[in-house]
């Protein structure tokens, strides 16, 4: 009977473990079961996935033209270093070597490496390495796994500074931005790696110029090393665009710019913004601010260094000073009030004026007191004579001022298709009472007549403005792309002349305009001097800018031929004094470049003295005097 019990109890406890044992068979089968088929999937991609790397591929940018098929903007192809991850920590000897190759600080690799956070994607280190470098890697490749070499298109700007502010610049794409465009645009082709525009045409147009990014899928080993090419996923470059700038003309500018402000920047001159147009049509020629940057080193990754040049300069190289610059528009605002004198009878073209030196209701005079004694409307425009404008401006008053320069499109955006433009504004008794709760005064009136007070303008306006007066009244929307086109290079949009309007003013008072323009141009006028022996007929008119930070800006407005117009040409200088010796000679040389003319050794000799005469002679008209100079305690008024 004890046998049998013992028996039994034994035959129990094989039971229990039996069991046991049979249980947990069943549950690894059931996780073997469910890993295996209801999650064989998910676990076979992981494991690729530690087996295949997607490597992006960058696409090709679009190339800017411009009006003759120059290339503008392309790209071109450069060697690009990159690490592939493979979840550990670079190594210390790895990171040390591959910064002796790269020439660069091993923190800032590390950086790199520790902001990724698209898993195993490669992390781009260095753009645009030379030759000599990859020879150097490739010599040191098995110490360095997961370090690749690829050849990627790399945005290039062929001309360096020039119209840098137009055309923009790109970079990558940051991890933040990423998840944002992600979030905004799941459907987004934009992926890491990829390469935005971030100023200018670049940004305007990134959607067209980008393209579509590719990738191949590479099969690496244990250490991030690729061993083979599993498949590939081609680009498509992005489409081009083309401008309506002319290569020659902006190389013209450029120069003209360069060679003004080596001459004046010791004398306190900062920057400069020129502008060309056709002004039948308001196609964009030229455009220029100064000072510019390089935006190459965007492309190839700029470094901490050059950024901080570029941010702490006061002179301000991001901006285009062209569409967002607002300076008073000084003497070259003498047409509107000169348009609306005439326009509205407040003066007839014969009526003589008599310059006592100064304004016989309020103490506002020339430079230095000078009289020029009995004028007409043709003499005192081209002589630049502020006692006769603030007579204007008194007869006018300041309300048709205002409406004048609103019929030129002052007070406005011209429209052009450009991220960043101005509006200026227009002095008004409305404007002063609204920002300085003040009342308007006579003397105000005056100082508006002549381009002060509170009048600002763009560059651009200007140009706009003159524009109106070479081509008979009719305003045109300024424009600089004249075709985007499809990847197959056939036209897919096609941007032409757009009239804004038309000037409410009779031809016989814009002839009136336009001949004391062109006699500012010739012998006696402000200009005289400087366009003296010129082969082309110019029309144009000069003047200095009161700034209340500085040395004043000069200007120049200018349009050719004077009988057949073909080009408007406007030049600011900043802190350059005054117009005749500062942005005029800039002009020359556009309009010189323009209808091939030789810029002679002779002609450019004249600059200083077309300063020094622009100060005592022609220009005091336009109640300019020397820097510093005081008139019987009477500040100039130009």
């Amino acid at each position: 009977m004890l046998e049998s019990l013992y028996k039994r109890k034994k035959t129990s406890r094989f039971d229990v473990l039996f069991y046991i044992v049979m249980g947990i068979f069943v549950i690894l089968g059931l996780r073997l079961f469910a890993m295996q088929i209801l999650e064989g999937g998910y676990y076979q991609a992981k494991a690729e996935g530690n087996r295949l790397r997607i490597v992006p591929m960058t696409a090709a940018r679009g190339v800017m033209y411009d009006r003759n098929g120059q290339i503008l903007v392309g790209s071109r192809p450069a060697y690009t270093i990159s690490i592939m991850p493979n979840g550990k920590p670079l190594d210390d000897d790895e990171l040390a070597k591959l910064a002796t190759l790269l020439h660069k600080k091993p923190e800032e690799i590390q950086k790199k490496v520790e902001d990724h956070k698209h898993g195993y994607e490669p992390i781009r280190i260095a753009n645009d390495i030379s030759m000599d470098v990859v020879t150097s890697i490739e010599e040191h490749r098995h110490e360095l796994p997961g370090v690749s070499i690829d050849v990627e298109p790399l945005r290039y700007y062929p001309y360096e500074t020039m119209a840098s502010q137009l055309f923009g610049y790109v970079g990558e794409v940051s991890e933040d931005e990423l998840a944002e465009i992600k979030e905004q645009d799941p459907n987004t082709t934009v992926g890491a790696g990829s390469i935005l525009g971030r100023a200018g045409l670049e940004k305007l147009y990134d959607s067209v110029l980008r393209g579509v990014d590719g990738g191949k899928q590479l099969e690496v080993d244990a250490s991030g090393r690729p061993v083979a090419e599993v498949d590939r996923k081609h680009t498509v470059p992005g489409s081009n665009i083309h401008l309506t700038i002319d290569v020659n003309i902006q190389k013209a500018a450029e120069e003209a710019v360069k060679k003004e402000l080596d001459q004046l920047r010791s004398s306190g001159a900062t920057g400069a913004a020129v502008v060309a147009l056709d002004p039948n049509t308001g196609a964009v020629l030229a455009m220029v601010s100064a000072p510019e940057f390089n935006p190459n080193w965007f492309a190839k990754g700029i470094t901490s260094t050059q950024w901080n040049q570029l941010n702490n300069d006061k002179r301000h190289p991001f901006e285009n000073k062209v569409i967002a610059g607002e300076y008073p528009p000084g003497s070259p605002f003498k047409i509107v009030t000169g348009t609306a004198a005439l326009d509205l009878k407040k003066v007839t073209p014969d009526e003589m004026i008599f310059d006592s030196g100064k304004h016989w209701l309020i103490d506002k005079r020339n430079a230095e007191g000078e009289a020029l004694g009995w004028l007409n409307f043709n003499r005192a425009l081209a002589k630049s004579d502020n006692v006769y404008f603030y007579e204007m401006g008194n007869r006018l008053g300041i309300e048709n001022i205002d409406t004048y320069a609103r019929y030129f499109g002052l007070g406005e955006k011209t429209g052009i298709n450009l991220v960043g433009e101005a509006a200026g504004n227009v002095a008004s008794p409305e404007y002063k009472r609204k920002v300085f709760d003040q009342d308007w005064y006579l003397g105000e009136t005056f100082d508006a007549a002549i381009g002060q007070s509170f009048h600002l303008v763009t560059p651009l306006q200007m140009a706009v403005l003159l524009s109106q007066v070479a081509n008979g009244g009719t305003r045109y929307q300024p424009y600089v792309v004249s075709r985007v086109d499809n990847p197959d290079g056939t036209p897919a949009e096609i941007f032409g002349p757009k009239n804004l309007g038309v000037l409410p003013v009779p031809k016989n008072i814009m002839d009136l305009i336009r001949e004391g323009l062109r006699d500012v141009t010739n012998e006696g006028g402000t200009a005289g001097d400087l366009f003296k022996g010129f082969p082309i007929n110019v029309a144009g008119k000069t003047g200095t800018a009161e700034n209340a930070h500085g040395r004043d800006h000069g200007w120049f407005v200018a349009y050719a031929p004077y009988d057949k117009p073909q080009i408007v040409v406007v030049a600011l200088v900043e802190q350059g004094s005054f117009g005749a010796g500062s942005a005029g000679p800039i002009v020359r040389d556009v309009l010189a470049a323009y209808f091939n003319v030789p810029v002679n050794k002779k002609s450019n000799d004249t600059n200083s003295k077309s300063n020094k005469e622009a100060a005592t002679g022609a220009n005091t008209a336009n109640g300019q005097k020397p820097q510093n100079t005081v008139t019987s305690g009477q500040p100039r008024k130009d």
